[in-house]
C-alpha cells in the first residue's frame, strides 16, 4: 500500500474514496446510520487510516498534531464555527433514541475524521503536490460535494440529495481553504464531526434548512475568497487559490 502511495498518490487517494463510498453506502442502505454495522464499518476505516498514517509517520504532513498557528489571520475560524451550528437553528429534535442514538452519534463523529482524511488529507495533498494548489482546491472540494450523490442509492430523495451536494460543495471549499491556509486538519475534523452529529439532534424545518444552505453558500464563497488572499505563517504566498 505504501508503495502505491509513494508512486501514485492520487490513485491511492481515489481507491480509498471509492472503497469508502461503495462499502459505507451498501451498509447504510441495508442497515441505516443508527445501526451497529454502520458503526463497525466506519470504525474499520478509522483504524486503517490511523494505522497507515502512524506507521508511515505522516501525522505532520496531514496536520494532525498541531492547531493552526496564525488564528488571527484566519479570523479565528469564526465563520466556520458559526455555520457548523446550522443544523440546530430550527431547534432540537432527536432522530433516534436509546442505543440507536448512541450508534448514530458515534458513527457521525467518526465520519468527520474519515472523510476529512480522505478528501482534505489524501486527495487534496496528492493533487497539490502533482497539479498545484488551484486544481487541488477545486477538485477536492467538488469531489467531496458530488460524492454525496451516492446517498441516492441508500434511498434518499433526489431533491434532498441535490441540496446536500450544493451544501457539501460549499463546505468542501471552505474546509479545504482552512486546511490549506492553517496547515492543520484538526479544526476541519471538529467542524465536520459537529455538523454530522448535530444533524441527529436538530429539528427538521424546510424553510430554516433552505436558509441555512443559502447562508452557507454565501459565507463559504466570501470566506474562501478571503482565505485565498491572505498571508499566513503556514502559507506565506497570497492569492494562490
Amino acid at each position: 500500500m505504501f508503495t502505491l502511495y509513494k508512486k501514485k498518490e492520487v490513485i491511492f487517494a481515489v481507491i480509498w474514496i471509492v472503497a469508502y463510498s461503495m462499502i459505507m453506502t451498501a451498509i447504510r442502505s441495508n442497515y441505516g446510520d443508527e445501526s451497529l454495522p454502520m458503526l463497525i464499518g466506519l470504525a474499520v476505516f478509522w483504524i486503517l487510516i490511523n494505522l497507515f498514517v502512524s506507521v508511515n509517520r505522516l501525522e505532520d504532513k496531514y496536520g494532525l498534531k498541531k492547531w493552526p498557528r496564525d488564528m488571527k489571520s484566519l479570523l479565528f475560524i469564526i465563520p466556520m464555527w458559526v455555520l457548523m451550528t446550522g443544523n440546530l437553528w430550527d431547534g432540537f429534535e432527536l432522530s433516534y433514541t436509546g442505543k440507536e442514538l448512541v450508534f448514530a452519534t458515534l458513527s457521525m463523529m467518526i465520519v468527520g475524521f474519515v472523510e476529512e482524511m480522505l478528501f482534505r488529507g489524501f486527495l487534496f495533498k496528492a493533487l497539490e503536490s502533482k497539479h498545484g494548489i488551484v486544481p487541488a482546491v477545486i477538485i477536492s472540494a467538488l469531489t467531496f460535494g458530488i460524492g454525496h450523490i451516492v446517498n441516492l442509492f441508500s434511498g434518499q430523495a433526489t431533491a434532498e440529495t441535490i441540496l446536500q451536494i450544493v451544501f457539501a460543495v460549499s463546505w468542501g471549499f471552505m474546509l479545504t481553504m482552512v486546511y490549506y491556509r492553517g496547515g492543520s486538519m484538526l479544526p476541519c475534523i471538529l467542524a465536520h464531526a459537529f455538523i454530522d452529529v448535530s444533524s441527529l439532534y436538530g429539528a427538521d424545518n424546510a424553510t430554516v434548512d433552505m436558509i441555512y444552505v443559502v447562508v452557507t453558500i454565501v459565507v463559504a464563497i466570501a470566506y474562501s475568497i478571503y482565505l485565498a488572499k491572505i498571508k499566513t505563517s503556514e502559507n506565506p504566498n497570497a492569492s494562490e487559490a
